[in-house]
């Protein structure tokens, strides 16, 4: 069964930092790297991120 992420944030860059967003009850700060589909979820908080390829960097 699919289900949606809780929150999705579209980045220009490929590696991302995730802490929850919710100051001190949010969760410890991870670094995430992007896979080739472009999208990577915090296994925390389950935020999802996808690369904005409009703005994005070569790399």
């Amino acid at each position: 069964m699919a289900y949606e992420a809780p929150e999705t944030v579209y980045v220009t860059e490929k590696k991302v930092a995730c802490d929850g967003g919710e100051g001190a009850l949010g969760h410890p700060r991870v670094y995430l790297s992007m896979g080739i589909d472009g999208k990577v979820e915090c296994p925390y908080c389950d935020r999802l991120f996808i690369l904005d390829q409009s703005g994005a960097k070569a790399a």
